[in-house]
């Protein structure tokens, strides 16, 4: 009996491979998420129990103690149930049983990071922004803790865009919260005293710690990018894409005060890379001048009747801590309503 001949792929196994993968990774990180949220309903249910057969704190500490020790010896095999463990599946419960607006969003995220958020974020607002971030934008917990580290929800609120005008319902809550107020550059070398173009170097030196103080959607384009318009050469410092928002992102380095000119500038480049490079399935390019120091009243001036989406940030190579800007977050309900625009 012969053997079988041995066949080529054709043309189109590429793309069935391709298919086959993706289908493959979509099924394994379904049966992550399935897991995840049986382990965190479970620890849940855990919380509620113990809750439920005591109220006082003390007590509650012994019952954790107790309830760890004769866990483990049920279920040698299955870890998670250390005396620590078990009794912050009580603080779990007790967070967030009566938050109706997070108490479904918790078991879409991992217990690790479940932990981190709670340990560290006080104000409920504050939790239920690191809880939405982490799970759309898929955070590690590396990631979240440098987050919560680098006040992102502090300086996502109050960022200064004009993206109310310019950018349509759908988009704009994504980029606003893709826009931050102040970036922290603590991984560069630079001494205070620098030139742009050392400031844009260092950056392109360190792409990735960049991009992940960015926010972690990006994608680098290009620096000094080149635009051609009528023979007449134009280039913006740092061009990046947005995968969530799916759009170019271009980033004017000023190593100095803002002045309202960078938005007419901004708005040029922005117009240049709707008609040259955007593609038809992007949506419209946005701005983000990078500032050593800015005025909040001539940004907010500045941008008032700009058409173009854009944001004005200051960045600091050192951590600190815009504790004089607590007073100018938005008002609770305001920051419910864009924790709400952060979709799926």
């Amino acid at each position: 009996m012969s053997e079988p001949k041995s066949t080529i792929p054709g043309p189109d196994y590429a793309r069935l491979l391709a298919e086959v993968k993706e289908r493959v990774r979509s099924a394994q990180y379904a049966a992550l998420k399935a897991v995840n949220k049986e382990l965190v309903g479970l620890y849940w249910d855990i919380g509620r129990m113990i809750v439920e057969r005591q109220e006082d704190a003390d007590h509650g500490a012994a019952i954790a103690e107790q309830l760890s020790n004769d866990l483990r010896k049920e279920f040698p095999g299955i870890g998670g149930f250390s005396r620590r463990n078990v009794f912050y599946m009580r603080e779990f419960y007790l967070l967030y049983r009566d938050d109706e607006r997070v108490q479904p969003l918790v078991a879409q995220i991992g217990w690790t990071h479940n932990l981190v958020i709670f340990q560290r974020c006080k104000d409920p607002l504050e939790r239920e922004f690191y809880i939405r971030m982490t799970r759309k934008f898929g955070w590690t917990k590396n990631v979240l803790i440098h987050q919560i580290e680098y006040q992102s929800y502090e300086k996502s609120l109050l960022g200064q865009t004009n993206f109310d005008q310019a950018l349509t319902p759908e988009l704009r809550a994504q980029a606003k919260l893709a826009v931050k107020d102040e970036y922290t550059f603590d991984f560069l070398e630079l001494g205070e005293e620098h030139g742009e173009r050392e400031f844009e170097r260092a950056l392109i030196v360190r792409i990735e710690d960049f991009l992940r103080t960015m926010g972690g959607m990006f994608s680098f384009m290009g620096s000094q990018y080149r635009l051609e318009i009528d023979g007449e050469e134009f280039f913006i410092d740092l061009l990046l894409f947005h995968r969530r928002l799916r759009c170019l992102v271009a980033i004017e380095l000023k190593i100095g005060k803002f002045r309202p000119e960078f938005v007419g500038k901004m708005q040029f480049y922005l117009t240049a890379l709707d008609r040259e490079i955007r593609q038809s399935d992007e949506n419209p390019s946005i701005g983000i001048i990078l500032c050593k120091e800015k005025n909040r009243t001539i940004v907010e001036y500045a941008l008032h009747d700009a058409k173009k989406p854009i944001g004005v940030a200051t960045y600091e190579i050192t951590r600190t801590l815009p504790k004089e800007l607590q007073g100018q977050l938005p008002r609770p309900e305001e920051i419910a309503a864009l924790l709400e625009g952060i979709e799926e």
